[in-house]
């Protein structure tokens, strides 16, 4: 099969959460830039519709729409599904990349209301929003879900334990779920960045010394950019990525492997 038909995505739509900036919106453009249609979503409409707009302009064409929902409200996630169906008829490729942080520091000094908040946004929205979306892929016995977890997940940490403590729960949901949906033909994969320059990071690299840490000890000695995740989140929802399911794939430079 030629290498272009393998990432082919003509046709088929794709469902982004957090996508209106950072990794979220690298996947939409670059699905966009293979053929796809790509639902922007966020809270914010006005942040989504920027993001529109430059999707379709970089790709000429209009590939993009923008649909604002709040992940931790069911309702609006279903508003969300709703709606990406009635326009485009069905759901090819979903990815879950929205998540919460927000809080840093021990694990003894986190309130309630943030835990909880982390655990709801980055694993409980995850559940409702793939339970909405699955059951029509499991009926065409075709699509993708990937879970946009981290390498947080795989190791201990002293300020973001929380935050670690779900991306963990992500990726053994991509476990279960590839399990039980491989029968029918639908994979699902989670994908690990490492640290990532976005507005959502900015606390992890915008302090020289937090970012020399984080940095100096990994094979390819820098700090990540987006479009590094978008590439693997386009393979797992084409051809290419056909034979993959129920993996944690790691992009970190290097930094889990010393």
């Amino acid at each position: 099969m030629p290498i272009p038909e393998l990432f082919d995505m003509t046709g088929k739509t794709a469902l982004i959460t957090g996508s209106s900036r950072g990794i979220g919106k690298a996947i939409a453009h670059r699905m966009a830039e293979h053929g796809a249609n790509v639902v922007v979503s966020s809270r914010k409409l006005d942040a989504c519709e920027a993001a529109v707009a430059e999707i379709n302009a970089a790709v000429g064409r209009t590939a993009a729409i923008a649909i604002p929902a709040n992940i931790a409200l069911k309702e609006q996630l279903q508003a969300l599904v709703d709606a990406t169906v009635t326009r485009f008829g069905q759901i090819d490729t979903l990815v879950c990349n929205a998540a919460s942080n927000p809080y840093y520091g021990p694990q003894a000094g986190i309130t309630d209301e943030q835990f909880g908040k982390i655990l709801q946004n980055n694993i409980i929205s995850n559940h409702w929003l793939i339970a909405m979306v699955a059951p029509a892929m499991l009926a065409r016995k075709d699509g993708s879900i990937t879970i946009i977890s981290s390498i947080g997940g795989l190791k201990g940490s002293t300020i973001i334990g929380a935050y670690c403590i779900s991306k963990a729960a992500d990726m053994q949901l991509a476990r279960n779920l590839a399990a039980e949906f491989g029968p029918s033909n639908v994979r699902v994969n989670a994908i690990c960045p490492g640290l990532i320059k976005t507005d959502f990071a900015k606390a992890l690299w915008d302090d020289p010394a937090i970012l020399a840490a984080s940095t100096s000890g990994a094979p390819l000695r820098r700090i990540g950019i987006p479009d590094e995740i978008a590439g693997m989140a386009v393979l797992l929802a084409t051809k290419a990525g056909g034979f993959t399911t129920g993996q944690s794939f790691v992009i970190d430079g290097g930094a889990t492997v010393v």
